[in-house]
This record gives structure tokens, C-alpha cells and sequence, in this order.
């Protein structure tokens, strides 16, 4: 397998009742998170999901809009994140990819919470692309295996719905 490749997932099992997805994306790539959302739409379907999407501005707002969905307890079984930040000239990439990635962080460890975190950090937009696509290398799918196997982990234990 190359470092391209990404691997096969079979579909999506889930034990208990369907669970409740909050899709929070930042569409400033607009056919990017698309791309991705029809990919983790694609692994929700397995276990028939019931999926609220909520857009914010961009990025760097993930986390509040994470911060704020959680005070909504017992509403969501779970939350998908969505983003794309491509590399420019200045070093506005990197801080703003730390501030996303340490505030879903926070957030995660803090409140453990079942997140996939499908942020895009890449060189180009055609890397992007790449990853949106719908095949296996979509990353929005990817993100949405995790986070139904954060839930499948929070009601083995007995910690969620």
C-alpha cells in the first residue's frame, strides 16, 4: 500500500438505535466539503443516521460551533467536522490549523465527546480534490467511520446513547 492509498472499510455497523449526527462544516471550499459530506453521507446510510448539517464561516470557528452544539446535551450521539485550509504564502496556514486542531482537541478531551475531525490541511487544492472525491480516499468517509466507532466505544462503556 502507498502512502496514497487509503484502506478498504466495509460498511459502517453500529449496535443500538441510529444515531444522531451534527455535521458542522466550513464550506469557504465549498465543492471540497461537499465532496467530503457526500462521502460521510455515504457511511451514514449504513446505519441510517439521522444527519443535521450546520455551516459556519470557516475553519478556525469549528470549535466554538463544537463548544456550542454541546450545550445542547442529549441531542447528538455524535459530531462530524469538516473543513479544508490550503497552504498559502504567509504563516496564516499554520496558525490557523494549530488553533482548529488544539481547540477540537480541547474540546474532545474535555468533554469526550464522539468527534470525527475531517479537517483538510494541504499544500494545494488539487490535494484537495483528491481527498473529496467519491471514492475510498474521501476523507469526509473516513472521518465518519471514526466517528461512529467513537459511539459504538461510548455505548460499550455505557456513556451514551
Amino acid at each position: 500500500m502507498s502512502t496514497l492509498d487509503s484502506p478498504e472499510r466495509g460498511a459502517a455497523t453500529l449496535a443500538g438505535p441510529a444515531p444522531r449526527i451534527l455535521v458542522l462544516a466550513a464550506p469557504y471550499y465549498r465543492e471540497v466539503v461537499d465532496g467530503m459530506l457526500r462521502g460521510a453521507r455515504r457511511v451514514f446510510a449504513d446505519v441510517d443516521a439521522k444527519v443535521d448539517v450546520a455551516e459556519v464561516a470557516g475553519g478556525f470557528e469549528l470549535p466554538a460551533a463544537l463548544a456550542m452544539a454541546l450545550k445542547l446535551p442529549g441531542r447528538w450521539d455524535g459530531f462530524l467536522l469538516l473543513g479544508c485550509v490550503v497552504k498559502g504564502e504567509t504563516d496564516h496556514y499554520t496558525f490557523i490549523c494549530d488553533a482548529i486542531c488544539n481547540g477540537v482537541m480541547n474540546i474532545s478531551t474535555a468533554s469526550a465527546a464522539p468527534i470525527g475531525f475531517g479537517l483538510l490541511t494541504v499544500d494545494s487544492l488539487a490535494q484537495a480534490e483528491a481527498r473529496s472525491r467519491d471514492d475510498r480516499m474521501n476523507k469526509g468517509g473516513e472521518a465518519a467511520h471514526a466517528v461512529l466507532a467513537q459511539i459504538a466505544l461510548a455505548r460499550g462503556w455505557g456513556i451514551a446513547g
